[in-house]
């Protein structure tokens, strides 16, 4: 009962301030939430597709019918079913269920407002975890400069990536996997049908992600079935390309598909769909897999991205990407040992051994300050910056359309509760005896910038947050508007953000801090270098 009485009172305070608005999309009348003190609409909880249960697990999104009277849309819908893995992860969803297919929409429009840019934001967590309603992928900021935002759930772990050839032999397209990015597609189709709804332009319609988020936008910005979907992509912190979450062929796909199969007593599809969600759910964690990989199913994704992009076969519009100054720690890298000379000339040996020596004149090692500086950089390198930088580089080699280059540098401020620690890979997770004390952060973590870039600072509560954090929020998601809104994200009195020009040993990049300011890059030669070693050059 008291927990009945709370979420009452939780309710009546989150729409104290709101009155139903009502509107008509392709499917029938929904009901969301108009709030008179921001002058925002909401609408949460939109479903996109038929829900992927039953015979429908494991298939592209299906069409929904129609439904009869008002559909009201003013809570979250539930989350893909996942195990919370990442301690960054507050979710607001009304649950977890299979039953996950929905969409939320944050729009300023007023009644004959028309044309509006477009932002399609898909979550991070490593095609494992995540949900659009995570208080830092808010839209109501973004919309209150004069943006429609959109963010949509897409299926996760063995539901959203699962590959058999039972699958394979029943899709139309004789492939199986990949139903996290047919989710996605899904909802970009939706928001061509429906945002006009709301105000929005389906011309101008920029789609963004962080970590697997901004790979999705990789793969979006890649497959022949989003042609004319998208206007523009931003990318923060990864993209398919080796050895970042890039694809493995078909045949390998079904090859673990079957295997998890055979491990989990179902010999057979029927069977595996037969499965209760409590079942599917424990056989998968038991298995301690991370997932299961993205698939070159010769369909959504015909190639690898190199191929498509050295090609020019991938969409053809603005893109602005970066990553963060510190994306991992050195002991990533150095595998536990302390930053010495000696332990990291060791690791590189290990790692490079035909061609150390040339890794040790990019990474430099003189000392132990300089090995942690190194460590670091080298392990965001090999875990996501690299791919990143790679994306980048084969756009602006293969497109007439410009690319904007950030490194996200700002130092995150002390947590506000200091029995808790902050996670390897964003977040935070309590301290115990066992914790070890992290070592002085040397750059921006992975994921940090999330919350900066949407303008979300104030909903995030466990940093404390200073003045400066708030100035390179208001930076950050500016530039971030500004590209939204005309593919460029100069405007006002922003510091100039120089194209990233074709051909360019040094292109020009954003550094975005306290004082952000555009620079030359000076490292490119460790990509050039671990483009070589990844054996990614087309």
């Amino acid at each position: 009962m008291a927990l009945m009485i709370s979420n009452i009172l939780s309710s009546h305070a989150q729409n104290a301030n709101a009155f139903a608005v009502q509107t008509k999309i392709e499917h029938g009348v929904i009901e969301g939430n108009y709030d008179t003190k921001t002058g925002i609409q909401t609408y949460f909880g939109v479903p996109f597709s038929k829900p992927p249960v039953g015979n429908l697990r494991w298939k592209a999104p299906q069409p929904l019918d129609k439904w009869p009277g008002v559909k009201e849309t003013k809570r979250f819908g539930p989350r893909p079913v996942q195990k919370l893995v990442f301690g960054d992860m507050n979710s607001r969803s009304n649950g977890v269920s299979e039953d996950c297919l929905y969409l939320n929409v944050w729009t300023p429009a007023r009644r004959n407002t028309k044309d509006l840019p477009v932002l399609v934001y898909f979550y991070g967590g490593g095609n494992v975890a995540g949900d659009g309603s995570e208080p830092r992928y808010d839209g109501e900021t973004m919309a209150q400069k004069g943006i429609v935002v959109v963010t949509c759930n897409y299926r996760l772990n063995i539901f959203g990536n699962f590959a058999h050839p039972e699958l394979s032999a029943e899709a139309p397209y004789k492939a199986s996997g990949n139903y996290g990015y047919f989710d996605q597609l899904a909802a970009l189709k939706w928001v061509q049908k429906n945002i006009g709804q709301f105000g929005g332009d389906p011309k101008k319609v920029t789609i963004a992600g962080e970590s697997a988020g901004s790979v999705a936008v990789s793969y979006q910005m890649a497959s022949p079935l989003t042609k004319g979907l998208i206007a523009g992509a931003i990318g923060e912190s990864g993209a398919g390309i080796n050895p970042t979450m890039s694809p493995v062929p078909l045949a390998e796909a079904e090859k673990q598909g079957v295997e998890f199969a055979r491990n989990a007593g179902a010999g057979t599809l029927k069977e595996l769909r037969a499965l209760s969600t409590r079942d599917l759910y424990e056989l998968y964690d038991e298995s301690k897999r991370f997932g299961f990989p993205v698939v070159l199913d010769g369909y959504f994704l015909p190639k690898y991205l190199p191929q498509i992009f050295a090609a020019r076969e991938q969409a053809q519009v603005p893109l602005l990407v970066g990553w963060n100054s510190a994306e991992i720690p050195a002991g990533a890298f150095m595998q536990g040992k302390p930053n010495t000379p000696a332990n990291f000339m060791a690791r590189v040996k290990a790692e490079y051994p035909d061609n150390y020596e040339e890794v040790l004149k990019l990474y430099p090692n003189a000392n132990e300050k300089e090995v942690e500086l190194s460590a670091t950089a080298l392990a965001s390198d090999r875990f996501i910056a690299y791919a990143t930088w790679k994306w980048s580089d084969l756009h602006r080699a293969n497109s007439s359309q410009p690319v904007y280059r950030y490194l996200y540098s700002k130092l995150r401020p002390p947590l506000v509760d200091n029995t808790l620690a902050s996670g390897l890979a964003g977040g935070t997770l309590k301290k115990s005896a066992e914790t070890p004390e992290p070592p002085k952060a040397v750059g921006a973590p992975h994921a940090c910038e999330i919350e900066y870039c949407m303008g979300n600072l104030h909903l995030i509560k466990e940093y404390a947050w200073t003045p400066d954090d708030y100035k390179v929020s208001e930076t950050m998601s500016e530039y971030f508007a500004n590209f939204i809104k005309t593919g460029n994200p100069n405007g006002g009195t922003l510091p100039r953000w120089e194209i990233v020009e074709a051909g360019d040993a040094a292109p020009a990049v954003m550094i975005i801090d306290t004082e952000s300011r555009t620079e030359k890059a000076k490292n490119d030669a460790r990509y050039e270098f671990l483009d070589k070693a990844y054996k990614n050059k087309q």
